[in-house]
């Protein structure tokens, strides 16, 4: 099992249709390589939601994706360039979705003007349920006898001896 250390994952896309799906995938591979699988499914909806909100309302496209793991949680940020979209009216129905399904959220202005939403999801290293091999089960519905009598082994020969590269017959 892989040891959890803090990770990070940088993307910047230009947002479309066709690579709302691409970034999924992406994504969820990479949650998946850090051995977090049970946060694909909400990590993954959360972000395509904002993309595809996004790619509606922004008209700048060029998005930044983030995700930080830091042992107990995974905060994901999506980053528009767009000065003109507003999370309060824009994203109102993934914002709310996103207060639903997340430990926690925000929106806040980058140095640069742009906007960044992101929200949290806890997870602890290990939460998964462990593969537990299973015993082998007969290929065959019938058992087989055990035999009543053990025959007994049949006597092998005396050892025999090597003398100088000889091989004798121990007497």
């Amino acid at each position: 099992m892989k040891t959890a250390v803090p990770c990070y994952y940088h993307l910047d896309v230009e947002v479309s249709p066709e690579r709302v799906g691409q970034v999924r995938r992406i994504l969820a591979a990479h949650l998946r390589f850090w051995d977090l699988e049970n946060l694909v499914e909400p990590v993954c909806t959360g972000a395509e939601m904002l993309l595809r909100a996004i790619d509606e309302h922004a008209s700048d496209k060029h998005t930044s994706i983030e995700m930080w793991w830091n042992r107990q949680h995974l905060i994901t940020a999506v980053g528009g360039n767009d000065h003109a979209l507003r999370p309060d009216q824009d994203l109102r129905t993934c914002l709310e979705h996103l207060a639903a399904t997340s430990d926690g959220w925000g929106c806040c202005a980058a140095d640069t003007g742009a906007k960044v939403i992101w929200f949290s999801q806890r997870a602890r290293a290990g939460e998964r349920v462990p593969l537990v091999a299973k015993g082998p089960e007969p290929i065959t519905q019938e058992g087989l006898e055990v035999p009543r009598e053990i025959m007994p082994m049949a006597r092998l020969g005396r050892p025999a001896d090597i003398v100088n590269g000889v091989l004798e017959e121990a007497r």
